[in-house]
């Protein structure tokens, strides 16, 4: 009873219960009595390293020196010595004996030696990496010595630890001490200075010669204990005596003088440490350099950090791959997050997590790639984007569509047009992991826009795309979509490519279209490219026109066989698994691009490296070949057939459009971000329920057919009349002068006007002809006929209304000073030729 209140009193326990972490798993060595501990915090679970010491009693001077080098740790700050985390002291009893434990809890750190055995490196590797190591102990050393004026007093491999980044670290203070120069007497100056071992001390420590130490330079001690870590460096072992150290044999050329001189046997002329760092050439590797490069790089101005990044890849091939990936990486990553690296830097970054395990690459490179697609540069955005294949699949989906996708998007409305085509691209990877909200609200909404850019590259990758996400839309979009976007806008764009891509994207989006849409409005649309100038156009025209009428009769043979079917499979390319293969369709780069084709103008143009897949339709794999785009033909003459059927350009044919989204057909590239409709689905197609959408002559023609014909009132006769050009009355397609009812009746009593006799002859303007309604028959008596009038430049001539039954009054009676026309009136709307001198002749 008596034992367990004093183990709750004196917080101990079982030893640990006042300390935050759990005690893992021991090191094989460390530094005197002290063991080293792998360990973890209760809080957060993080790495942390636990030194423990033990003596019998509280007064044990082995534990008076560790709470000595527990002081120390916790006051001295640097890079390069072991960072203090935490410290307790516990008892606990082993049977009937007491025992006393301190902890010092660290970083996570490992023995040096243990870490050269893992890395096992050889060569110049080796060299390398021991110079940058020694580097780090020598600035740690110089620190002490020249600016804290202490002495750590055993240097050695034992007491240098590896943090994770394979940075070197001193540690082991219990023997460090002030270096009391002033005082006289020849009382110890290390009052710990039994705890070294004997191989490691210079002649006058082991003599005890404290008057000639307190002369001797502050550095004195420690540059020997340099001396003895970079021979058990080398030699592969430690230290068992002092004459070892005469054995030069494993000392590289180039350090070895400057080895000579850190166990000088006179103390005064020892090396000071911060002399080996900046004057011996064995530091001066590719390894040393970088490193050294990188941790100052925010004083490198921008045309040192360029050189610098562009030379890194071809660097880090040669240096060991886990001082790569363990220390070079975390660096630059950290001068990416920062600012403080360039744009180039992102190359290299990913290059080398390209060396990591997939779970070692979301850990260390992900988030600092999310964090800089918030980047203002850019720079660093277009070389995100030009990269993204490289980590797009290792982004998830909550991140696209939270984080990545709302900085990315604000790549479709920038001014440049190579970031809005590398925009464009990067959904190729992002769309997929997008939610269907972002799909349909925001990311179809700046589709619709691109595809009516101002260049035809980014139109053309668009169609492209549309083609690729297909599969990822819900039924209600695509339906609202797809149709219009290639038929309306990418089959009658005046870019080659760009048709082409809307042929094949129809091709491979098949399986999403029911029979109705194929007949109506596919196949009609399609047809019209089997003339186009281009004649890679045509060809796949004509292979989608295969595909479709395949389909068609698949589709006749199952109801003819009674299977009643509203969807065709489609037997054309799956877009599911083709997304790598649709890509070759884009335009390789905005930097060699092809004009928009102006249908005007008679010159031909040619479209220089442009990919377009030129595999078969049925192949759901096709390969891209590079070809040069077929210029088109030269056209002469008035007007020929191709221009007839040219689908008109985006730009051009849906300016009239109303409505936001896919039917706003105007040049600007940002969609509103207060737009909540958008998509194709108020674009016009002429080739969709013709009934309910008559072509705008037919249309014209048909009114006039059904449009009442009344009484004119008397306009009031004005004196000062002006006689027009002839011209004019040619203009007015209904003449100057109305024409008189056919019956007596007031017009609006006659809701039934007769139509009149379209045997006129047809134009040649007149597109629609050939489907032009026929003419109404009439039950009404035919009237007398008049005298024929051959009058071409009248359109209007065959739909002219019928004869007057009584004879109208001369215009002379009336009173409007003109004279009455002798001639019998004629059928129809009629040309008045009016002249200067019969107008004259009037008055």
């Amino acid at each position: 009873m008596f034992k367990f209140l004093k183990e709750v009193v004196s917080g101990s326990g079982s030893g640990l219960k006042d300390l935050p972490y759990n005690i893992g798993d021991p090191y094989a060595s460390a530094w005197g009595s002290w063991t080293h501990f792998r360990g973890t915090s209760k809080d957060d679970g993080s790495q942390v390293s636990i030194f423990a010491l033990s003596g019998s009693n509280s007064q044990d001077r082995h534990l008076a020196a560790g709470r000595n080098g527990i002081k120390r740790l916790r006051t001295v700050r640097h890079p390069n010595i072991l960072s203090f985390l935490h410290s307790t002291e516990a008892e606990s009893f082993e049977g009937s004996s007491q025992k006393h434990t301190i902890y010092i809890v660290t970083e996570p750190v490992m023995p040096l030696s243990e870490k050269l055995k893992e890395l096992n490196l050889r060569g110049t590797q080796r060299d390398e990496y021991y110079a940058w190591g020694l580097h780090q102990i020598s600035k740690a050393v110089s620190f002490l010595n020249n600016d804290c004026k202490l002495v750590h007093g055993n240097v050695c491999v034992s007491s240098v630890v590896v943090t994770q980044t394979l940075d070197w670290k001193l540690h082991a203070f219990d023997v460090l001490s002030e270096f009391d120069a002033n005082n006289e007497s020849n009382t110890p100056m290390l009052q710990y200075e039994w705890l070294v071992g004997s191989q490691y001390k210079p002649m006058e420590l082991t003599k005890s010669e404290w008057n000639v130490i307190r002369k001797s330079p502050a550095w004195a001690i420690d540059s020997w204990g340099l001396g003895c870590l970079i021979y058990e460096l080398f030699s592969g072992g430690k230290l068992a005596k002092t004459e070892e150290l005469r054995n030069t044999a494993s000392i590289p050329k180039s350090l070895l003088p400057d080895y000579q001189r850190l166990l000088s046997s006179v103390p005064s002329r020892r090396m000071n440490p911060s002399k080996l760092i900046d004057n011996s050439e064995f530091f001066q590797n590719k390894l040393v350099e970088t490193i050294q490069f990188m941790e100052i790089l925010n004083l490198k101005d921008s045309v040192e950090k360029d050189s610098f990044f562009r030379k890194l890849p071809n660097i880090a091939e040669q240096l060991p791959r886990e001082i790569v990936l363990k220390k070079l990486l975390p660096v630059l990553a950290s001068s990416l997050e920062f600012g403080s690296a360039a744009a180039p830097a992102l190359t290299v970054l990913l290059k080398m997590g390209s060396w990591l395990e997939p779970d070692q690459f979301t850990l260390k490179v992900l988030p600092t790639i999310v964090k800089l697609f918030a980047s203002n540069d850019r720079a660093i955005r277009v070389s995100l984007l030009q990269h993204i294949d490289q980590f797009g699949d290792s982004l998830s989906a909550q991140i696209v569509d939270e984080q990545v996708f709302p900085n990315v998007a604000t790549g479709f409305a920038d001014t440049s047009a190579f970031l809005r085509e590398l925009t464009l691209k990067a959904m190729l990877t992002l769309g997929p992991k997008l939610s269907q909200r972002t799909l349909s609200g925001s990311l179809l909404k700046y589709l619709s826009k691109l595809q009516v850019d101002e260049e035809p590259a980014i139109r053309t990758n668009t169609t492209i795309l549309l083609g690729n996400i297909a599969s990822y839309m819900n039924d209600g979009t695509r339906k609202r979509v797809l149709i219009n976007a290639f038929t309306v806008r990418a089959l009658r764009d005046n870019f080659p490519p760009a048709r082409s891509a809307g042929i094949m994207a129809l091709m491979v989006t098949s399986s999403y279209y029911d029979m109705t849409e194929i007949a109506t409005r596919i196949l009609p649309n399609v047809s019209v490219l089997t003339i186009d100038p281009d004649g890679d156009v045509r060809t796949k025209a004509f292979q989608a026109i295969d595909q479709f009428l395949n389909i068609a009769r698949q589709n006749h043979e199952k109801l003819t066989t009674g299977v009643e079917t509203g969807v065709t499979d489609g037997a054309g390319i799956q877009g599911k698994a083709g997304n790598a293969g649709l890509l070759g369709w884009a335009m390789s780069s905005l930097t060699q691009k092809g004009k928009p084709l102006d249908n005007n103008n008679s010159t031909p143009i040619s479209v220089s490296n442009t990919t377009i897949s030129s595999a078969s339709p049925a192949a759901s794999n096709s390969s891209s070949v590079t070809e040069a785009a077929r210029p088109m033909p030269t056209r002469s003459g008035s007007t020929s057939s191709f221009e007839q059927v040219m689908p008109p350009s985006p730009t051009k044919s849906l300016d009239s459009s109303n409505g936001l989204g896919w039917g706003d057909a105007d040049d600007s590239n940002l969609p509103d971000a207060d737009e909540e409709e958008g998509g194709w689905d108020d674009v016009l197609d002429p080739f969709e329920d013709e009934s309910n959408k008559p072509v705008s002559l037919l249309s014209n023609i048909q009114a006039a057919q059904k449009r009442p014909v009344s009484l004119p009132n008397k306009p009031p006769v004005n004196s000062t009349r002006i006689s027009k050009p002839a011209k004019e009355t040619e203009d007015d397609l209904w003449g100057s002068t109305p024409v008189p009812a056919p019956v007596p009746k007031p017009a609006s009593k006659s809701p039934n006007p007769k139509p009149a006799s379209s045997s006129a002859p047809k134009s040649e303007d007149d597109l629609w002809g050939s489907i032009a309604a026929p003419a109404p028959k009439s039950t009404v008596k035919p009237l007398k006929p008049a005298v024929a009038v051959n009058d071409d430049s009248d359109p209007w001539a065959a739909i002219a209304a019928p004869a007057p039954t009584t004879r109208a009054k001369p215009l002379s009676s009336l009173g409007r000073g003109r004279g009455a026309k002798s001639s019998q009136p004629k059928l129809g709307a009629q040309k008045i030729g009016r002249t200067s001198s019969g107008s004259s002749s009037g008055f």
